[in-house]
């Protein structure tokens, strides 16, 4: 089986590419296929790619390409992991919107929508490309903002599925408490991506959350950046993308004195790559743990063996809706826990989602919703229209003045922007 990535050239692979040298037994690969027109970048990658698999004795071949359609030729599945714009244009996600007194944050408020603004329409043309040269391939989908990302591939009409780190990171930490192996530990997970709420964790079919919070309550609250109490009231857990909402101003006022996590990035992605430049280097470096990601090479592994080895079993995807949640359009992309096979993904049923977070979820999918149509529509005032559907803007002059920003800010990205 062939596999292509996207965006090789990005620090993330070398912890992709070790997941699939551990795991070669479940997914056996013939070639990964390296695809970035950074080509210095990818010669780095591709090297310590090669080492890590060559100690681990997978005989899978690492291959770099500059074009997607050369690299994605015959593909089974591909993997897209874009950054566009770099570290630099996640800086100005995170500052711009500071400007107006809103959340910097790459993914949410108006920071995602800028990177989403760059990003879809790159991302629908690597889909064009790939659907030419591998018609059959399942597109699976790291690029952020990934929820609107997965929609605008499926309205597209691309084989796609979108693909978190959230939900295992969650169930790897449980576990971990617990004293379980993980895939004995089940998750309630519901939500958008990157707006999620665990509201139970299973084994052996006994809820063992409410136990997890009155026993590590503190440890908890403090992966997740929110208080204790909020915790122990909700009886939940939510994502730590939550602290954006439930405890907006209080970031902000953090965010304006602290650096941009891009600068710390920045720096973290230097020095891996001096690190890759290393020829006896042939295992994935610690300092990976800093880029963000954890558990990534395990969601990646674990989902492409149910895509293309046929392993019938459940993950936490973003897909249609499709009824799951009463209260969204169908064809709006949720984040939930769906059985995965060769065929697709379907929703597993879920219970009825409580007002607190249904009414969140809903108006978050409406400027989702909002967000593609500026993404792909290219004007001013559909980014004015998404941001003030977007809880975290909401307010007509902000609105107004921040889609100005943004558009100035990432006019190079935006074919669409007049000076």
């Amino acid at each position: 089986m062939k596999l292509a990535v996207v965006g090789g050239g990005s620090t993330y692979t070398p912890e992709l590419v070790d997941g699939f040298a551990r795991l070669r037994d479940v997914l056996p690969l013939s070639e990964i296929a390296l695809i970035d027109p950074d080509t210095e970048r990818l010669t780095l990658v591709a090297g310590i790619s090669r080492r890590i698999l060559r100690r681990a004795g997978s005989p899978t071949l690492v291959t770099t390409w500059a074009s997607v359609e050369d690299g994605a030729r015959a593909a089974d599945a591909v993997l897209i992991q874009l950054r566009v714009g770099g570290q630099p244009a996640r800086h100005l996600d995170e500052t711009v919107p500071l400007t107006c007194g809103c959340v910097g944050q790459e993914t949410t408020g108006a920071g995602g929508l800028g990177m989403a603004l760059r990003t879809v329409p790159v991302v629908l043309s690597v889909a064009e490309k790939v659907a030419e040269v591998a018609p059959d391939a399942w597109i699976v989908d790291f690029t952020n903002p990934v929820g609107i990302v997965t929609r605008a591939l499926l309205d597209a009409g691309h084989r796609a599925i979108g693909l978190c780190n959230v939900a295992i990171g969650f169930q790897r930490r449980f576990a971990a408490l617990l004293g379980v192996e993980p895939a004995a530990v089940s998750l309630d997970h519901v939500g958008l991506n990157h707006l999620t709420w665990e509201r139970a964790a299973y084994v052996d079919g006994v809820n063992v959350l409410p136990a997890l919070i009155a026993k590590h309550g503190p440890a908890l609250a403090e992966q997740v950046d929110l208080p204790v109490r909020l915790l122990h009231m909700l009886g939940v857990v939510p994502s730590y993308y939550l602290r954006y909402f439930y405890e907006h101003d209080a970031v902000v006022r953090e965010q304006l004195v602290a650096p941009s996590r891009a600068t710390a990035v920045s720096e973290v992605e230097r020095k891996l790559l001096r690190i890759y430049a290393d020829p006896t280097v042939d295992t994935k470096p610690d300092l990976l743990g800093k880029r963000g990601g954890a558990f990534y090479s395990e969601a990646a592994v674990a989902l492409l063996t149910s895509l293309l080895g046929g392993q019938v079993d459940t993950h936490v995807v973003n897909i249609r809706n499709d009824g799951t949640f009463p209260f969204l359009a169908d064809d709006a992309v949720i984040e939930v826990p769906a059985t995965v096979s060769k065929e697709g993904a379907t929703a597993n049923p879920i219970t009825p989602v409580d007002p607190l977070y249904s009414g969140l979820i809903a108006n978050v999918s409406a400027y989702e919703e909002l967000a593609l149509r500026a993404a792909i529509g290219g004007d001013e005032d559909l980014v004015v229209r998404a941001l003030l559907a977007h809880p975290l803007v909401g307010q007509a002059d902000k609105a107004i003045d921040l889609a100005r920003r943004v558009i100035t800010a990432h006019r190079a990205y935006l074919p669409w922007a007049v000076a």
